[in-house]
């Protein structure tokens, strides 16, 4: 389906590229474009996180972020939304790998054109789309909306790279539904995979949409969520997934309230180890978390 309006993101430090990109638009097709324009990374990672975006245009060169990493942190946060590299004449083969790592195209700067800029980013568009929609059938599951397992693994593998060359840490959140065997038991499994559904959309309003949610079969779950420094936010992490977990099971009455048990392990980029690693970790506390519980019931 046709976008009415295609709202552009340029992310580009330098006012007169900025000007001339807007006039560019302007002039190929009048109000058929909104562009919007901020000159750091930072700016345009805030900019990303409010949305309504349908394609982003990426300088490389920013004033605190240089080169492949500037692709890497965006790509990150918005893995869904094309973006378009620009790239200075003499860095075409940078431009390449980011077209090889997930961006849509690249346009080397002092050849743009109307016709060439505003077919870069229809193209993009319809690259993204096709793409997203394998990944639909590849890499969701259908039941949750969420990531599947393989979906998981191939994302983790690219935040780990991420996270080691921008020397930010990770967080690998292993989470098991509580009951689940009672509620299927009891109520019957399309009662169970409401509990299911209704488990993602407490995630999906907990963690950022730059975080990874999957569920990686049965009534588990594991998340991804980027933190530059581990401190206390793993306590944070769960304190905000156990009150929105309060609050959901408040909003009304029903039969059963939905429980969770947690397990939360960190990456440090200084001292490396597998997904596998983080992985195992996170759902060996899990499964402390759970025994404990259980054994408070007895």
């Amino acid at each position: 389906m046709e976008l009415e309006v295609i709202r552009v993101l340029m992310i580009e430090d330098s006012p007169d590229a900025a000007r001339l990109v807007r006039e560019e638009l302007k002039d190929a097709q009048g109000d058929k474009f909104e562009l919007a324009c901020e000159g750091r990374l930072s700016e345009g990672l805030e900019r990303i996180e409010k949305g309504n975006i349908d394609v982003i245009l990426l300088d490389l060169s920013l004033p605190d972020s240089q080169g492949y990493d500037t692709f890497a942190q965006v790509h990150l946060h918005t893995p869904n939304i094309p973006i378009v590299v620009l790239s200075g004449d003499n860095n075409e083969s940078l431009a390449v790998k980011t077209v090889q790592a997930g961006a849509q195209d690249y346009l080397i700067k002092g050849e743009w054109s109307i016709g060439r800029t505003v077919r870069s980013i229809y193209y993009a568009i319809e690259r993204q789309r096709t793409m997203d929609a394998l990944r639909s059938v590849l890499f969701v599951d259908k039941l949750t909306g969420l990531r599947n397992r393989g979906g998981l693994f191939i994302l983790a593998e690219q935040q780990m790279n991420i996270a080691n060359r921008t020397k930010s840490g990770l967080f690998v959140i292993f989470v098991d539904l509580n009951d689940m065997k009672m509620i299927n038991d009891t109520m019957g499994h399309q009662e169970g995979d409401h509990a299911l559904i209704e488990a993602a959309s407490i995630f999906k309003e907990t963690f950022r949409t730059s975080d990874i949610i999957a569920r990686i079969g049965g009534d588990e779950f594991v998340i991804i969520s980027i933190e530059t420094h581990k401190g206390r936010a793993a306590d944070i992490i769960e304190a905000r997934l156990r009150e929105n977990i309060r609050i959901h099971n408040a909003e009304r009455s029903r039969r059963y309230k939905l429980s969770m048990s947690v397990g939360i392990s960190y990456y440090d980029p200084e001292n490396p180890v597998s997904f596998n690693e983080l992985l195992s970790s996170a759902d060996k506390k899990m499964y402390e978390q759970k025994r404990d519980v259980n054994e408070s019931s007895l």
